[in-house]
């Protein structure tokens, strides 16, 4: 994806070129967040409520979550060329379809079929672990992964602002944009990485069980998950208690919603700095360590009775930070521990991060009221980011089981 790995900016016939991977992962991000601020515009020009409105969230990561199951198997069959074009083209249709929708019921088939953007991130992961080794391929990962934090950090601001001056629906307008200008550079720069495949897709299920039996996938998986799982329970609870609880308008909403990408997008450029130097394991450790100690502070202020809208979204800057560290890391050992099965570990694992998102976000944006102020989520999130830890620390030990 650098010069060393035989990448040429616009030439198909070699690997991708790191910028396209990372502007790839970027749209799937956008996707994920761009709209949020504009949520209760939208729930009344449907004519909804907006916590049915908000599940629109909790059900894109579901669908996310299916789609990583198929994509990764699908592209370990027929390359990460193909299907990653046929994402991006199923995309561009499906948004045109949100931004036409006046149904509520039509705006949420075409808000699903969005999630085949997944493949930006499923797939640029793939890519880079088809020719890197797993310490270095986890610092490029952390590269890659800062589209994933630059598209958040940016996209509610920005929802929030089309949202004020055009309407709900310009947020949809411009990533159908984006979408076209994305197949292009795909077209132009994606080179197949992918070429020890199998003969049918039946055989290719049928390694799947030597994925699923596999501790040490479920270890760094779940451990990515876990430390997914705080920020996915943000996304699900933030709109509310940014809105509802401290009376945020949009505009200053979509500002304070992108603290903790300001936090990933550091902690991926140290997992990119120094994961190779580090090792993986230690960097997965050190990541969910600071985004516990974090979400910890932050509970104890809250109890304290001296909780705010500027300490809640500023310290998730902190968590965001310790996920930057870990979750680079933490895919990269999951698409290691079976290096043929590299697209289908890719896609399981993120299906196991988003999937376990989409209950994480559902639940956060159920369970908080006025009455409960923001205790639960930061209780829910907590939980998450120990659980993180605790499954970095298993795969320290299986690994010596291993190796011992």
């Amino acid at each position: 994806m650098s010069r060393t790995d035989g990448a040429r900016f616009l030439d198909r016939t070699s690997p991708p070129h790191i910028a396209t991977l990372i502007l790839l992962s970027m749209l799937s991000a956008l996707t994920l967040n761009m709209f949020l601020p504009s949520l209760p515009a939208m729930a009344e020009y449907f004519g909804t409520d907006y916590h049915f409105m908000q599940l629109s969230v909790a059900i894109y990561f579901a669908v996310n979550a299916v789609l990583q199951i198929i994509i990764g198997p699908l592209s370990d069959r027929f390359g990460r060329r193909p299907v990653m074009l046929a994402s991006i083209a199923i995309f561009v249709v499906a948004t045109i379809g949100c931004v036409l929708a006046t149904h509520i019921a039509t705006f949420m088939v075409f808000r699903m079929m969005q999630a085949a953007i997944v493949s930006g991130m499923a797939l640029s992961r793939a890519s880079v672990r088809d020719v890197l080794g797993a310490s270095d391929a986890a610092s490029r990962i952390g590269y890659v992964t800062m589209g994933m934090a630059i598209g958040p950090m940016v996209a509610p601001a920005f929802g929030g602002f089309l949202e004020q001056i055009w309407g709900w629906q310009a947020t949809f307008v411009v990533l159908t944009v984006l979408g076209i200008l994305s197949f292009v550079l795909a077209y132009c720069d994606m080179g197949e990485t992918h070429h020890d495949r199998s003969a049918t897709m039946s055989a290719q299920l049928r390694e799947y069980p030597e994925l699923l039996s596999a501790r040490r996938f479920w270890s760094y998986a779940l451990a990515a998950a876990f430390s997914a799982g705080a920020f996915f329970a943000y996304l699900g609870g933030a709109p509310y208690v940014g809105t509802v609880i401290y009376g945020l308008s949009p505009e200053v909403l979509g500002i304070f919603f992108g603290a903790p990408s300001v936090g990933y997008l550091v902690g991926n450029g140290l997992a990119g700095r120094y994961s190779s130097r580090v090792g993986i394991n230690r960097m997965i450790i050190a990541g969910g360590l600071i985004a516990t100690a974090a979400i910890l502070v932050m509970l104890l202020i809250f109890l304290g009775g001296q909780g705010s809208a500027l300490v809640f979204f500023g310290s998730m800057t902190f968590v965001g930070l310790g996920n930057g560290l870990l979750i680079p890391n933490a895919t990269s050992g999951f698409m290691g521990v079976r290096p043929h099965l590299t697209g289908s570990a890719s896609g399981l694992g993120g299906a196991v991060m988003i999937g376990g998102g989409a209950v994480l976000s559902g639940t956060a944006g159920s369970i908080l009221t006025p009455g409960t102020g923001a205790d639960p989520l930061l209780w829910m999130m907590l939980t998450s980011s120990v659980l993180s830890v605790l499954c970095g620390a298993y795969t320290i030990r299986r690994e010596r089981q291993i190796t011992g």
